[in-house]
């Protein structure tokens, strides 16, 4: 052993052992003394350990394999023994040898052989035999050690463990009872060693030691089992229990030769013989019936005191699987014979049985038996099962089968009939059902389910779902989760590929979640599994695969997760993000857990990026609302375990991540999937409905996803019963059988999702059964005896059950009793309203009391304050009573709309229908009576106790409302009676209390609009009334003075000092935040819990670090800034361990308010996410920041490079917020502390914190907060910001005027250098980060060097700053102006904004021009402009509405006037824009596409050629969208526009892209027929249908084409101000047309419009108007609309308002036709208010309205008109809209929102239609959407003032009648009307231009009207006049109004007035009696 220095410790070992063996195979033993054998013996034993571990302590481990020691020690020990020559060796000798033969066992690790193991196992059994017991002992020890080692070295070790006690078993009947007596406590020694197979062959053994006769071999046996019981620490019952199947037979059977066996046995277990023989039946029985024991079973029958037969029909189906599983030829049926026999003997009628209907007797529990045994893990016995299985399934298949007897389908087919039986009774054995089971059994029925899905085959699919909760429970319970594995890869093996996919993200995300506690046998197995369904059957899983768990976490599964990475390598981040959310909201709480994980990596890491791309801009990419929603929803999701707790932790964690995003800019997905039963449970299919319902979206998701196998049963029987109540039957899955189902079953059926079907198709032929017991009535109310509201909704659910009433409700809720009882109440709480409604409407009046009591009971809880319920308890309990509330008022909405139909139908109701009706009403009557018995007062109370503000402020508003009406009446009755008194009195009616409440209501709310719309009416406004509105506001100010004044009267009012210091925070004055809170504290210590936040925080902001910790150490409370303290402290500290458990503990007690406020409460806790953003930030800070060194930047590169990264991704988390002051001051708050506390002094970290402050002084600034503002620039420069000049001259601009500002700035620029010839150097290396991001990161994309370019854009946009500052200040000649923002756009050309506004200050130049001058010196200034705004197209999109259309207007104006179109001018402008068409990406020309295609008819040759250009560039690269656009004007009747664009078409034939030429033949042929069918005269009397008419449109069908909704033909531009060619600015998904139903719908309107209806390729259903009219009007105004869409989105006053106008798709055919859009769910509002009326018995028109209209006629006198309008008209039909609200939308959150809704669209629209000059307003032409309160305006043909020129000529701008008014509520006008009207003026007129240069294309493309004017014109006239002027006569007004010029006539003089003035001019004419009593009153003014 020279070398033994480069050898390893194995190899050394097994050179050493190979020395050993050489050295005793060469040479005898010389020395045989039994002294020196001895000695060696104990050398030999000693080998091993020092070998293998030093001497060290000796233990078995597998650290060095592949030693073989067994082998060598094993010829050792042979020669040892052999070497004695005289055979008489010591009997110490002896023992040594077994002894050191025993040790090497132990440290063995080399593969045993068979040959090897035979000869070890012969020569220790060998010495179990010798005649002295110190040997016998000895290698009884080497037996213990070489079982030790086979558990250790075999995967399978049962075989050899089998074979060891076969070898040993002949010893326990050995005739020395010496031997036995060893042999026993060997079998002991194992049996402590051992798990399993060994401990239980040597319990067994031992046990069969008591039947011994002699006391000593008995007694050894007796101590062996207690010395098991005590060493594994169990009771004797379940040491013995797993092996009684064996132990039992060999007792029994000895009960009467041997029963001191049995005694000592039932001794040592401590039970009775009778109940052992009792208990293990099941077990002796069939071996005895196999046998033919009549003895042993008459025994056994004796000892039962019964007989064998009743022995037989008590455990029928183990006797029988038994018999079934016997091999022997003949066996089994010779066993069923003696079987039979046993019975006949007692039976009366004996010729009638036969095996097989005792086999039919206990089918089910039979074939479970016999599929346990499957799970055995002896081969031999599961081959046994499966043969037992067949032979079961010939006995009784063919009687019932027709195919062949004994095939493979014939037995298949069998198993697959009792299958969901089989697996529920393995599962209740699981569950321990029927009593408790050993691990072992369980493990053994475990393994059956494999074995089991093996023998059935695919169709083991049937019931996947309880086959995947049991594995998925047993994977988590250490001892299961091998044999669950095992089974799982057997399970999913044998299901279809198509079958796989809903089981691949459970079985990923469980494999996951849990693989650090599998076993490396159990990784493997997960292993298999997973690559299995990944690589195997991976391109198989289609839209599955995005739901396997990510897998990289996981070395072992590195080539399994390559593979999945491979087939999603295609994915975008959109597809993974989409994924990612749509296994968050899986019902499974693992898959969620896992995806959550995903989500917040993907979130956190390379994608970030991409998050933030789509929280960018004025409006959000729709994934937001998808992400926010599943987010939300994953953090209210109902549970109390700790998995619920993991999953919310991650939810909240997410939230933080994406951040405070701005709720204005995107819309939650909400999912009600609610349904009202109006019939009550009379009406069969609306019932049956029902119950599809509650299977589709109640049960089968918590049927699926439950791993509770218990409460899946219950679910499963509810299902099941439910199948059956809508009668479904197995003749609907089973082939050919359908046909005996009725056709409206079957589409029942089918209408089902495929998912659905394949969960619910076994349960068919299901046969779950339950017994309920009997349920006690519950005492009312039920309330207060339970403690948590999980109790109380469980019960009062229960009570209901009981009480329904009605066949079809007590068969569809009684199924639940069970379900409801269990731990989910979200079963519960879906089926109380449904409930509640039932006993309400159809119960007796003692029951319809007990639920009035337990409301009542719920709702004076929430106000009495000596309350001992929890704050949970309370708060949701009381919003399940208001969802009952709402459930019932919906139910009433819904009942009175059908009897408003069946009404308006009477001449075709039949008498059936005429009972229903009278039915309903009755039940209406019982729920108005409750309803109107629950006080509304204490509702109010209630809802406000609770937060629910909306609901509070809905009562209130009905109470005013009812009041307001009755004084209305009274004043009208006194007026008549001319009672003075009364009338004085009325009008002294005191409503300021209520409007102080609704004010209150309205704060709570956040609803500052309403806030000020209540103020108007309050005559004294309190001083909380005006604190109110100044916090509402933001006016921080002067709500601190009035807090002030309020401390002056009350100084010891918490509330007072509370209000105080929210002021002083939010102005960010902490100094004196904090003097304040020491002053108080100083004289009410007690309050610190109170205030504890506000000093923490004014702590931190001054820097005094060691107070804040002993603030927070002290205080227990822990609002949201002593959890952020808790951060910032172990961030101070650099304690990562802190960090974590800090942020853990703030983002669960942050995200708290969050779970409460429910998934669609994004809005109401905006605070809450606003604190896990900053969460957040606080963590990527501070793992960023403390990194940088200190000094220069640039020192550390990757530190550098973070830290940029960071604050890029800071910036873009800051822009995507709420853009309030409130919101964006406290984050940058944060983010400065943070970077303070990084402890670097970088000088990256010093200029982002100045940048940070000059942001905040920005929104200061802004927010009007000028004090806040100066104080922030103030302390940017203390950090010497760069450029800190800028921020100050805007504020200077804000508090004075421009000139003031405008030298402020020049003094700066002079002192920086920026006005002299050559700046420093030190402003060329400064980077200002927060400036023109975009800009500075697309320049640097394309090479540019990045110090440049910050350089040169920020002197670009001081330079513009000073330019514009000269420009206001109207003290610089324009010439010295244009100078300025010339030099500014020559130092940085790129920026869009800067070409922007030097081409804006051009354009306004020309404008301001003489008209001699604009053809002179305005050419050349029309060509700087369009310079200016071509460059400003081509570098970005921000100023496109603004700059497009311009350029356009001024280039075809220029070309078609002679006088310009030949000069030198118009040339330059013409290769300008030729050059920016070849420049600029398409869809920024696209956004002008309908004034360009509306100059097509230009004259001028070279701007055609330019126009035809773009022309056919747009359509080559949009064609599915322009094409609509085009190709109308190829159907024109001018022969010029008809012309050009067919050339322009025929050209476009030739493209080979974007499939142009399909796209224009299959349009051409399109719109040709649909513009036959719009011309077409029909009768809306018969039937017209399309396959007569237009044949040729349906054979198009399906087709590539759009369907024309105006959002698909809509382009949007990038967020970004940079240049985006990527883009793509249409949805992807837009619809195409898949089918047009061929029946179509003549409408009874004058024009005859034809309805069709089209199946979109999304599977919506689209209708859309065939109209014979000129629709270019609509179209225009609907892109009119658009545009004005995207300005409403892009202001942040409107955005945050959702102001918007509704549009519709409308698209012209040509001059005469088109198509309209229908806009589904909406309903004119004069049938609504004629059916309010009615309701009232209120006439819409009488003889008397006709004789006051009439005497309104004939009176000149306006003032006596209005009276007589007011006094005779208006009275009679008092104002009913806010009805429809109520009625509409009874939920109170959404009846608020419908009417904000209402109210703005209303306004929007007023401003928009007064702007355009719209009339024809009536009733019938405005829209009210019934989903969301929208206005919707229909019918545009009265633009331009037209109404002026009517017969009667409008005199109102807008409709603002009594009834418009009264939907907006108590407030009226004032507030969310006016505010929004306000707002959208302002728009209108910043963005004149714009707005004027769309409308532009009306002249270009005349409506048939002008032309006919024009014509007029030039006969009377007898001159050519040109389009243009006649336009002005429409345009012009426009133009004027924009410019905010109010007349009130279009003769009258005008006048210009500010934008309030203006609305309120407005609002005055339009609500002015005078004005209204003149319309013509088919207008219905009185509505």
């Amino acid at each position: 052993m020279d070398d033994d220095d480069s050898l390893t410790d194995a190899e050394f070992i097994t050179r050493a052992l190979a020395e050993v063996d050489s050295r005793f195979e060469r040479h005898p033993v010389w020395n045989t003394a039994a002294t020196a054998l001895q000695a060696l013996a104990k050398k030999l034993a000693a080998l091993p350990c020092l070998l293998t571990h030093g001497g060290g302590q000796c233990s078995m481990s597998l650290d060095k394999p592949g030693l073989p020691f067994a082998p060598v020690y094993l010829k050792v020990a042979y020669r040892l023994l052999d070497s004695d020559e005289s055979g008489q060796s010591t009997p110490i000798v002896r023992a040594a040898i077994y002894g050191f033969l025993g040790k090497s066992l132990l440290h063995h690790s080399s593969a045993i052989d068979e040959r090897i193991f035979e000869d070890l196992l012969g020569f220790v059994v060998r010495g179990m035999k010798d005649t002295e017991r110190i040997v016998r002992l000895a290698a009884g020890r080497a037996v213990v050690n070489l079982i030790k080692l086979i558990q250790l070295l075999e995967a399978r070790p049962g075989e050899l463990v089998a074979a060891t006690f076969q070898k040993i078993e002949p010893l326990f009947r050995h005739r020395d009872n010496r031997v036995r007596e060893t042999t026993t406590i060997t079998a002991g020694l194992i049996g402590m060693a051992s798990t399993g197979a060994a401990l239980r062959e040597s319990v067994i053994a031992i046990i069969m030691q008591l039947c011994e006769h002699n006391p000593i071999l008995k007694g050894t046996a007796v101590l062996q089992l207690h010395a098991l019981v005590k060493h594994h620490k169990k009771s004797p019952y379940s040491l013995t229990s797993p092996y009684l199947s064996r132990i039992a037979p060999y007792l029994v059977r000895r009960l009467k030769t041997n029963p001191r066996g049995i005694q000592e046995f039932c001794h040592f277990l401590s039970v009775s013989p009778h109940d052992f023989v009792n208990l293990t039946l099941k077990y002796t029985l069939p071996p005895m019936f196999a046998d033919g024991d009549r003895k042993g079973l008459d025994a056994v029958a004796t000892e039962m005191s019964a007989n064998v037969a009743k022995l037989v029909l008590d455990n029928t189906h183990p006797i029988l699987a038994h018999a079934f599983m016997l091999q022997g030829v003949g066996h089994t049926n010779k066993t069923l014979q003696f079987i039979l026999n046993v019975l006949k003997e007692v039976a009366n009628q004996p010729e009638s049985l036969n095996v097989a209907t005792i086999v039919v007797s206990c089918n089910v529990a039979l074939l479970t038996e016999l599929v346990e045994y499957l799970g055995d893990e002896d081969p031999d016995v599961v081959d046994a099962a499966s043969r037992g299985l067949r032979k079961v399934a010939q006995k009784i298949a063919p009687s019932k089968s027709k195919v062949a007897s004994g095939s493979e389908e014939e037995y298949t087919s069998y198993l697959k009939e009792h299958m969901l039986g089989i697996i529920t009774a393995l599962n209740d054995k699981l569950q321990e059902a029927h009593g408790k089971q050993p691990i072992e059994s369980k493990q053994k029925i475990l393994r059956s389910f494999g074995e089991f899905a093996k023998q059935v085959g695919s169709a083991i699919n049937n019931v996947s779902p309880q086959i995947m909760a049991t594995l998925q429970t047993a994977l988590i319970v250490p001892q299961l989760s091998d044999a669950a594995l095992q089974s799982w890869y057997a399970f999913l093996a044998m299901l279809e590929p198509t079958d796989i996919g809903p089981h691949v993200g459970p079985t990923s995300a469980s494999f996951v979640a849990s693989w650090s506690l599998l076993s490396d046998r159990g990784r493997q197995a997960a292993k298999q599994c997973l690559d299995y369904m990944v690589v195997n059957r991976g391109q198989a899983l289609g839209q599955y695969l995005s739901e396997v768990a990510d897998l990289s976490s996981i070395p072992e599964l590195a080539e399994t997760n390559a593979a999945l990475a491979a087939l999603r390598a295609a994915w975008t981040p959109q597809q993974r993000l989409t994924a990612l959310l749509e296994r968050l909201e899986s019902e499974s709480l693992v898959v969620s857990i896992q995806a959550a994980t995903e989500l917040k990596a993907f979130l956190s890491e390379a994608d970030e990026d991409y998050i933030r791309s789509l929280t960018f801009g004025d409006v959000f990419n729709p994934l937001v609302g998808h992400l926010v929603s599943a987010l939300y929803r994953a953090a209210c999701r109902d549970g109390d375990g700790a998995q619920t707790q993991t999953l919310r932790d991650f939810a909240f964690d997410c939230i933080g991540i994406v951040g405070a995003i701005d709720p204005d800019r995107f819309e939650l997905r909400v999912n009600d999937t609610r349904m009202i039963m109006l019939s009550n449970f009379t009406d069969e299919t609306e019932s049956m409905a029902f119950a599809l319902h509650l299977i589709r979206d109640v049960l089968v998701g918590a049927f699926r996803s439950t791993s509770d196998v218990k409460y899946q049963s219950y679910l499963a029987y509810a299902i099941q019963q439910l199948l059956q109540f809508c009668n479904f039957s197995s003749a609907l899955v089973t082939p050919g059988g359908s046909n005996s189902v009725p056709l409206k079953t079957r589409n029942r059926w089918n209408s089902l999702p495929k998912h659905l079907l394949e969960t619910v198709s076994p349960l068919l032929e299901s046969r779950f059964s339950m017994e309920i017991p009997p349920f006690k009535p519950l005492a009312y109310p039920i309330y207060p005896h339970h403690e948590t509201y999980r109790q109380w909704i469980q019960a009062w659910t229960s009570d209901l059950i009981q009480k329904v009433s009605g066949p079809r409700a007590k068969q569809i809720f009684q199924v639940f009793s069970a379900v409801v009882r269990n731990k989910d109440v979200g079963v519960a709480h879906h089926l109380l309203p449904h409930l509640v409604l039932n006993v309400l409407a159809s119960g007796d009046q003692d029951d319809a009391g007990a639920i009035r009591t337990e409301l009542l009971s719920v709702l004076e809880d929430q106000v009495n304050l000596d309350s001992r319920s929890s704050a949970d308890k309370k708060l949701l309990s009381a919003q399940t009573v208001f969802m009952l509330m709402d459930h019932l008022n919906m139910w009433l909405r819904s009942v009175r709309q059908d009897l408003a139909k069946q009404k308006a139908e009477a001449n075709r109701r039949t008498s059936r229908n005429s009972q229903v009706s009278s039915d309903a009403g009755e039940q209406m009557m019982r729920i108005d009576s409750i309803l109107e018995n629950i006080d509304q007062g204490l509702m109010a109370k209630a809802a406000f106790q609770c937060k629910t503000y909306a609901r509070s402020l809905m009562n209130l508003e009905q109470q005013l409302m009812a009041c307001r009406l009755r004084d209305a009446k009274s004043k009208h009755d006194a007026v008549r009676r001319g009672d003075a008194a009364a009338i004085r009195a009325i009008d002294s009616t005191d409503y300021q209390d209520q409007y102080e409440r609704l004010h209150e209501l309205y704060a709570h709310l956040d609803e500052p609009d309403g806030m000020e719309g209540v103020s108007t009416m309050i005559l004294s406004p309190s001083l909380e009334h005006q604190i109110r509105q100044h916090e509402s506001t933001g006016t921080w100010t002067s709500a601190q003075s009035c807090w002030e004044v309020r401390l002056q009267y009350e100084p010891d009012n918490l509330d007072h000092h509370l209000g105080l210091l929210r002021c002083l925070r939010n102005l960010g004055h902490y100094d004196s935040l904090r003097t304040h809170v020491m002053g108080v504290l100083t004289k009410h210590p007690e309050w610190s819990s109170q205030l504890i936040g506000y000093q923490v925080e004014s702590e931190w902001m001054v820097g005094r670090w060691d107070d804040v910790q002993t603030l927070v150490d002290k205080t227990e409370a822990r609002p949201p800034p002593v959890l952020l303290a808790q951060i910032l402290l172990a961030m101070r500290m650099d304690d990562a361990a802190a960090v974590n458990t800090a942020l853990l503990e703030a983002r669960r007690s942050l995200g708290a308010s969050i779970t409460a406020t429910g998934p669609s409460g994004y809005r109401r806790s905006y605070d809450a996410v606003l604190n896990l953003h900053l969460v957040h930030e606080l963590e990527v800070i501070n793992s960023i920041v403390k990194d940088l060194r200190a000094g220069p930047v640039g020192l550390s590169q990757r530190s550098d490079r973070n830290f940029d990264k960071l604050l890029q991704r800071l910036s873009a988390r800051f822009d995507s917020t709420l853009p309030t002051f409130r919101i964006r001051e406290p984050i940058l708050n944060m983010r400065r502390t943070a970077f303070n506390l990084s402890g670097s002094h970088s000088d990256g970290v010093n200029e982002a914190t100045g940048r940070s402050w000059l942001t905040s002084s920005k929104i200061a600034r802004k927010a009007g907060h000028t004090q806040t503002a100066y104080s922030a620039i103030l302390q940017a420069q203390r950090c010497n910001t760069p450029y800190s000049f800028v921020e100050n001259a805007k504020l200077v601009r804000t508090r004075e005027d421009p000139l003031r500002a405008l030298q402020e700035l020049e003094k700066a620029m002079r002192l920086s250098g920026f006005l002299s010839a050559e700046r420093s150097q030190r402003h060329e290396d400064v980077i200002d980060l927060t400036a023109g991001q975009d800009e500075i990161r697309m320049r640097a994309k394309e090479g540019h060097s990045r110090l440049l370019i910050v350089s040169k854009l920020i002197s670009t946009q001081i330079h513009v700053l000073r330019a514009r500052y000269m420009d206001h200040s109207d003290r610089f000649e324009d010439s010295r102006v244009c100078r300025e923002f010339r030099r500014a756009t020559d130092i940085w050309p790129k920026w869009e904004s800067g070409q922007f506004h030097l081409g804006q200050f051009q354009d306004d130049c020309f404008k301001a021009l003489k008209p001699d001058d604009k053809k002179t010196r305005g050419m050349k200034m029309n060509f700087q402009t369009v310079r200016c705004f071509t460059r400003a197209i081509r570098y970005g999109s921000k100023y496109i509405y603004q700059t497009l259309p311009r350029v356009l207007t001024i280039w075809l104006d220029l070309a078609e006037d002679p006088q310009t179109n030949s000069t030198d001018i118009f040339k330059k402008v013409n290769d300008e824009v030729a050059r920016a068409i070849k420049q600029a990406p398409m869809y920024k020309w696209y956004t002008a596409f309908p004034q360009i295609v509306s100059r097509i008819g230009i004259q001028n040759q070279t701007a055609y050629d330019v126009l035809a250009v773009l022309l056919y560039t747009v359509i080559q690269e949009y064609p599915k969208q322009a094409l609509w656009l085009f190709s109308a004007v190829a159907k024109s009747t001018d022969p010029t526009r008809a012309g050009r664009s067919k050339t322009i078409l025929n050209k476009l034939r030739a493209v080979n892209r974007n499939s142009v030429p399909t796209l224009i033949a299959t349009m051409t042929k399109m719109t040709a027929d649909l513009l036959k069918l719009s011309k077409l005269e029909a009768s809306d009397r018969r039937p017209l249908y399309m396959s007569r008419v237009c044949a040729e449109v349906l054979r198009l069908m399906p087709s590539q084409v759009l369907i024309p909704l105006q959002e698909s033909l809509t382009a949007s531009v990038p967020p970004s101000s940079a240049s985006d060619a990527q883009h793509n600015p249409f949805p992807i998904n837009a619809p195409m047309f898949t089918r047009i139903n061929d029946e179509l719908e003549v409408m009874s309107s004058m024009a005859k419009p034809k309805k069709m209806t089209i199946q979109g390729s999304d599977g919506q259903i689209y209708t859309f108007l065939a109209k014979k009219d000129d629709l270019r009007k609509d179209s225009r105004l609907m892109d009119f609309d658009a545009i004005l869409n995207k300005l409403l989105k892009s202001d942040t006053e409107s955005r945050r308002r959702q102001l918007h106008i509704r549009t519709y798709g409308v698209v012209s055919l040509n001059e005469e036709a088109g198509l309209i859009q229908w806009v589904p769910n909406t309903a004119p509002i004069r049938p609504i208010l004629i059916r309010l009326y009615e309701r009232q018995s209120i006439q819409s028109w009488t003889n008397v309205i006709r004789l006051a209209v009439d005497e309104i006629k004939a009176t000149a006198e306006s003032d006596e008109a209005a009276k007589i309008f007011a006094n005779k008209v208006l009275s009679h039909f008092p104002p009913v809209l806010h009805e429809w609200f109520i009625e509409t939308f009874p939920e109170p959150s959404t009846w608020l929102a419908s009417r904000t809704a209402y109210s703005r669209t209303a306004a929007v629209m007023s401003m928009v239609g007064y702007i355009l000059g719209l009339g024809d307003r009536h009733c019938e032409n405005i829209l009210l959407d019934t989903n969301c309160g929208d206005v919707v305006h229909v019918d545009f043909d009265c633009l331009f003032e037209k109404g002026q020129a009517l017969e009667t000529p409008e005199v109102v701008p807008f409709r603002l009648t009594q009834n418009i008014v009264d939907g907006f509520g108590v407030t009226g006008v004032e507030g969310v009307f006016r505010i929004a009207c306000e707002v959208t003026l302002r728009l209108l007129r910043e963005n004149k231009d714009c707005l004027m240069n769309v409308l532009d294309a009306f002249v270009h493309d005349p409506l048939l009207e002008w032309a006919d004017r024009l014509r007029r014109l030039n006969r009377v006239n007898n001159s050519a006049a040109d389009m243009r002027s006649v336009s002005q006569d429409a345009l012009g007004p426009i133009e004027e109004k924009l410019q905010g010029i109010f007349k009130l006539h279009k003769s009258s003089q005008g006048r210009q007035l500010s934008v309030s003035n203006h609305v309120q001019s407005l609002i005055m004419q339009a609500s002015d009696n005078q004005n209204l009593c003149r319309m013509y009153i088919g207008w219905a003014p009185y509505h």
